[in-house]
């Protein structure tokens, strides 16, 4: 045999042998799900029985098709620990009550029950037990009661959102005391009194989101030492001045105070750079439009149904809105608006 020929058998036998050796490996998971921790599987199958139609909302959580609950639907499990971290089920039909079992989840970083008609009752008391919960997102849903001032027990909260609710009664005060709270959602309910005077832990404040409710009297001062990226205090029964909300060391992106009583001199106010989203439409606020107004990169601008007078100044997006930004004040005037 010439020795490329038995150089050529070599080869040929060398792959024989890797071939043979990789089909005998065990064949890898087309899931990359960790297997589910038996304790964590037991709590969310006594989650899923609390409610009166469990199995057509959550037809996946069937133990007698797998016995992975990472799997199931809505459910993530950390890779390590195989505990259940996150939580989060939407635009189902289950119906009834969120039940105090959630808390025996551990190591819950994130809830979400969103979209959910039939889910009613109050915000049970046991979610406080949550001590590694980063985010609640309990919103669209018919959950009804106060917004319970436990919550401000979950020092990890970066998220809250109980938006779209029949939430009633106050806002708690204590919500300053979550030192990493990035927002707070907790519009589209039927909150009353005043908004809280809160005293956030450093120069910024969460994304406040407080629109159509029945809140009433004075935005509290401390509001304007506090930097935001949004604060939404809209459809409201709100008044007095709000001047003290801007400032050209102010990084806000969006403020929207539409549809309140809000009433203060507009052409004193110095707007900060940043702004790109102001809406004050249907308040009473007086004076003229500044000509600082023509420095902002505006997306959007409504200061419809004030009181306010003089020409709209010429330059940078105040002429790039229709009639309906500026109709319904008092002597308001110039493009585009009819000329003065």
């Amino acid at each position: 045999m010439t020795s490329s020929s038995a150089a050529a058998t070599t080869t040929t036998l060398l792959l024989t042998l890797s071939l043979l050796l990789f089909l005998s490996l065990p064949a890898p998971s087309l899931s990359s799900k960790p297997l589910c921790h038996p304790q964590d599987r037991k709590i969310l199958l006594q989650f899923k029985n609390s409610f009166t139609n469990p199995n057509p909302s959550l037809p996946s959580w069937n133990p007698n098709i797998t016995t992975n609950c990472c799997e199931w639907y809505g459910v993530d499990c950390d890779l390590t620990t195989n505990r259940v971290t996150s939580l989060s089920i939407f635009s189902t039909n289950l119906s009834g009550q969120i039940p105090a079992s959630i808390a025996l989840l551990p190591s819950l970083q994130s809830l979400t029950l969103r979209k959910l008609p039939y889910l009613t009752g109050t915000i049970p008391a046991a979610i406080a037990k949550l001590s590694n919960l980063n985010m609640l997102r309990l919103s669209w849903t018919n959950l009804s009661g106060p917004v319970p001032s436990f919550l401000s027990q979950l020092k990890n909260l970066t998220f809250l959102d109980l938006a779209f609710n029949n939430l009633t009664g106050s806002i708690p005060v204590e919500f300053d005391r979550l030192p990493y709270l990035g927002a707070i959602h907790l519009d589209r309910n039927k909150l009353t009194g005043q908004i809280p005077d809160w005293k956030f832990q450093s120069g910024n404040a969460p994304d406040i989101y407080l629109s159509h409710n029945q809140l009433t009297g004075l935005v509290p001062k401390s509001f304007g030492y506090y930097n935001y990226s949004t604060v939404d205090l809209s459809r409201n029964m709100l008044s007095g001045d709000l001047s003290f909300m801007f400032g050209s060391n102010k990084t806000v992106q969006a403020l929207d105070f539409s549809r309140n009583s809000f009433e203060f001199d507009l052409s004193i106010v110095v707007f900060p750079a940043s702004l790109t989203w102001l809406d004050l439409n249907h308040n009473k606020i007086f004076g003229s439009l500044p000509v600082g107004l023509t420095g902002l990169n505006f997306q959007l601008l409504n200061v419809s149904y004030n009181r306010l007078c003089g020409k709209i100044p010429a330059g940078g997006k105040l002429q790039s809105f229709d009639v309906t930004s500026y109709f319904h004040n008092r002597c308001l005037c110039g493009d585009p608006l009819p000329s003065c």
